[in-house]
Formats: structure tokens, sequence, C-alpha cells
């Protein structure tokens, strides 16, 4: 069993009458269903589609936990309060003491008092718990594990307000829900599934050496295909061009970042393939 505190996370609670109504109308996941204790992996888009903030959200007695990145967690707060209007909806910091920790295990251990849900884009992703009290497991790298599963973050791995659900996994891992009613930027998502027209993916790669830095400039025989994102020595994440990198591939051509030669693969559990080269 493995564990570690995600210090870049915060956490707030949105309650209310309107509460699970206001969150449907507007968000990628499905609210309705979700159990008490349970969580989903969802996103707010703009108008166009392209992902504002993700989270996860965990239902409560009485409302919901939110846990979203730090950095983006008071934009997005405001952003809510735009929407809120008039819904009797409140909009509080949940409980100081509790921090976020990432446990990768079979079983979730089991601390007293704590809020233990299993993480819902992929099972092999482990639980997140929300307790004050560290986890009896052995410390080791989330980056390293979330990597190696083949699960992109972000801020990371894409820029907010610059990525499609699909082109970040969205659509593989749960967090947009195709049979619910509208939630905004539907229209763009619905169309890109139907269509299948999501041109790139983040895709796992790797090397015989220690890969270089976030950003930089993937290419394919000189020509760029994507953008470099989380690294763990010599693996990593990338978003890249599905069709540059198959042709490039059928054509015996050579993927490389700066001058470290990579490989491009697609994660073991993702439902997407490589398109077919004409």
């Amino acid at each position: 069993m493995f564990f570690e505190q995600l210090n870049d996370r915060s956490l707030f609670e949105i309650s209310g009458e309107d509460a699970e109504n206001f969150l449907e109308n507007i968000i990628t996941c499905q609210i309705a269903g979700i159990e008490p204790g349970a969580a989903r992996f969802g996103a707010l888009l703009t108008p166009q589609g392209k992902i504002l903030f993700d989270f996860f959200i965990v239902r409560l007695d009485g409302g919901f936990l939110v846990d979203v990145p730090e950095a983006i967690s008071d934009d997005f707060i405001k952003r809510l309060m735009f929407y809120r209007l008039r819904a009797k909806v409140n909009i509080d910091p949940y409980d100081e003491k509790n921090v976020v920790f990432a446990v990768w295990s079979e079983q979730p251990p089991s601390i007293e008092g704590s809020i233990v849900v299993a993480d819902p884009r992929l099972a092999r992703m482990g639980w997140r718990i929300y307790a004050e009290e560290t986890p009896h497991a052995e410390s080791a790298s989330y980056k390293q594990h979330r990597i190696s599963v083949g699960i992109p973050e972000g801020g990371r791995d894409f820029s907010y307000g610059d990525a499609f659900p699909h082109e970040t996994l969205m659509d593989q891992i749960g967090g947009v829900d195709f049979q619910k009613g509208c939630f905004v930027g539907q229209e763009v998502v619905s169309r890109m599934q139907h269509r299948g027209t999501a041109r790139k993916r983040i895709l796992q790669v790797s090397a015989n050496t220690p890969l270089p830095p976030t950003g930089t400039t993937i290419k394919a025989d000189g020509a760029p295909v994507g953008t470099l994102g989380s690294v763990d020595g010599n693996s990593g994440l990338a978003l890249l061009r599905l069709d540059r990198v198959a042709l490039s591939q059928s054509e015996g051509k050579t993927l490389a970042a700066d001058a470290t030669l990579i490989e491009a693969t697609i994660p073991d559990w993702a439902e997407f393939e490589w398109p077919e080269v004409s």
C-alpha cells in the first residue's frame, strides 16, 4: 500500500436545496445517482467546450465536497457564483483540518473520521482520502504512479481553457456523461463524441534516457506533433496529434523531444485506437 499527501488541492462544500440541480445543469458528470460517500470526476467547460476547471465531487449528507486543484480553486468558486444567480446554493470552505491523500492499493486503509472514496477515473488509481490523520502506508510518488497508469493532470499535461475533454481522456475515464441533460459546452463535446473527431490525445511516452522538461515540443522527423507534459525519469505523458504520430510511425520516422528519441503508446485501458493511415 502506497500513499502521498496532495498538498496542491483545495476543498470546499456546495450545499443548499438547489445544489444538486445547480451542479447538474453546468458540469460534465452526472450528479444524480452519486451514492453517499462516492465520488465522480468532472469538469466545468467554456461554452466552446474547453476545460476551465476539473475536479472530484463527493456526495455528503446535505451537500457535496469538491476537490479541486488549489491553483484554480478561487477562480472556480467565482465562476460558480456567476452561474448561481438566484439558486439556493451555499459555497463554503470545507473543514480546514482535512487534507487530501491519494492511496493506491486493492483495499483502502481505515481511518476513523475520514472520507474514503474510490478514485472514479480508473480502479488502478486507487483511493482518495479526506482526513486529518496520515494513512498507515508507505510514502511514494503519486506523480510516478499517475504517469505509469497514464492518467493526465490539469496544469501539467494540458492548459486550462485550451483543451477539450476528449484530448485529456475525460471521455475514457468517466469525466463526461454523454447521456445526461444539458451542461455548459455540451453541444461541442457531444459532436466530437459522435463524429469521433478528437485529433489530439494525451498518450504515454518513454525513452531510453531521461526525458527533457515539461513543455518540450515533440517532433516527428522535425515536424511538431505535440508537447511533453508530466515527466518522471524516462517516462511521461504528452499531448500529441494522433494522425501525425501514426503516420510517422508507419513511415519509420523518429519521434523526438529535443534530442531524446521517444516512443508513444496508447494507455492499455483506453478504448480508442490509432487512426488509419492512408
